[in-house]
């Protein structure tokens, strides 16, 4: 089956924005200073001291998101499964920022950091959404 344009265009668009939550992901956890500078030191102590257990989830949410972008673009059916694991990542890493850490991420950024997450869940999910009906009508294979 000849794929259809919007794959093409949701599989650039997602595989674009899971790079940037890779780079983040990525710089964050090396510190990297020219893009940690822009964090307060509250926020720094913040998320360095994330629990082994929140990173990992953070980097099942991350990595999984931009597999599921690789695995859409190269017409792969385990899309929906990487987009599936990247949600429960994420739903973990929500557990641990807004529910179980000392002081909440929406206290240190305000309301802008339950924006970003909203956005988070509706793009991820979405995109799994998407997967599994390109899988039924089988366009990933």
């Amino acid at each position: 089956m000849k794929s259809p344009w919007h794959l093409w265009v949701i599989g650039v668009l997602s595989l674009v924005w899971n790079a940037g939550g890779a780079l983040d992901y990525t710089m964050t956890q090396t510190r990297a200073d020219w893009y940690m500078s822009a964090f307060t030191p509250e926020q720094l102590d913040y998320f360095y001291g994330y629990p082994a257990w929140a990173v990992a989830a953070w980097a099942v949410g991350v990595w999984f998101a931009l597999l599921g972008s690789v695995l859409l673009l190269a017409r792969r059916r385990w899309a929906g499964a990487a987009f599936g694991l990247s949600i429960a990542g994420i739903v973990v890493t929500s557990v641990y920022t807004f529910g179980v850490s000392d002081g909440s991420m929406a206290e240190l950024s305000g309301p802008g950091a339950l924006i970003f997450t909203a956005a988070i869940y509706v793009v991820t999910i979405g995109l799994w959404i998407y997967a599994r009906a390109m899988t039924a009508r089988g366009v990933l294979r």
